[in-house]
């Protein structure tokens, strides 16, 4: 159905969207759980994406736990929406404990490894690739050093 929708609007609709959202937060002062994948290739590259709305940057696939879905499932499906990919071996790294938008938020961390190469869909995606850990893009946002951090500290 979205598909319908011409690009450019879908861009500026997801933008609005995302403002909204951040003001809902802050009024409300709830942000709820979300995920974020550290999805790696055979070679030990981890994938990155940039998205059409917020700031601007790289980060790790993910987005908001459903009502009625665990972090695992949130996990799994943000990275199939955002990269078009499935992971193997999905591994809880942790749970960062955050502000977003001025709401307390808990990040579930996860780990795994995907077989397919990242396809961004041109709409909320504009792309996704694996970069090598010692030659990655800038600008990566803050939150997205801190889950490197955190995964970088529980793997080695």
């Amino acid at each position: 159905m979205l598909r319908l929708i011409p690009k450019r609007l879908h861009h500026l609709a997801l933008r609005v969207a995302h403002r909204l959202r951040h003001h809902w937060r802050q009024r409300s002062g709830r942000a709820g759980d979300g995920v974020s994948v550290i999805g790696r290739d055979f070679d030990g590259q981890i994938l990155l994406v940039r998205h059409s709305y917020g700031p601007p940057g790289w980060y790790f696939p993910g987005g908001g736990v459903g009502r009625r879905e665990s972090p695992e499932d949130a996990a799994r499906r943000e990275l199939l929406e955002e990269a078009g990919c499935e992971i193997e071996g999905l591994t809880l790294v942790g749970v960062i404990v955050e502000e977003l938008s001025g709401a307390p938020h808990r990040a579930h961390i996860f780990d795994g490894t995907v077989n397919c190469m990242p396809q961004a869909d041109g709409r909320e995606v504009v792309e996704a690739r694996f970069f090598p850990t010692h030659s990655l893009p800038e600008p990566l946002s803050p939150r997205t050093r801190a889950r490197l951090d955190l995964w970088r500290a529980r793997r080695f």
